[in-house]
């Protein structure tokens, strides 16, 4: 049964998760580097007034950190997701972003 459990997702072997939504330290890391991906002239010409909105952002033992999030600037929208130790810029749309995000928490619950 423990085999079993392993593989299909018992409750014994659950990873935990913590929901880190409120983790504004956590935020600002990946929100910074998330910007220095960005590049001047092409993705924004000033900073100013520049947001930056979570989708979700979760820890999960023995797998870190899970993150949907997009940065808004004077010249776009841009989206970015957290896994692991890396921030990846992603080619999302609204929707998709809406989505994902949704579909998460769906399954992730507070």
């Amino acid at each position: 049964m423990k085999l079993f459990d392993k593989l299909f997702g018992g409750k014994k072997n659950s990873p935990k998760e913590r929901n880190e939504i409120d983790n504004e330290e956590l935020k600002e890391l990946l929100a910074n580097t998330a910007l220095a991906q960005l590049e001047n002239g092409k993705d924004y010409d000033s900073l100013l007034g520049t947001t930056v909105d979570f989708g979700y952002l979760f820890d999960i033992t023995d797998h870190g950190i899970e993150a949907l999030f997009k940065i808004t600037t004077d010249k776009g929208i841009f989206y970015f997701a957290a896994q692991k130790q890396s921030v990846l810029r992603l080619n999302f749309t609204e929707d998709l972003f809406r989505s994902t995000t949704e579909r998460f928490l769906e399954l992730h619950p507070k």
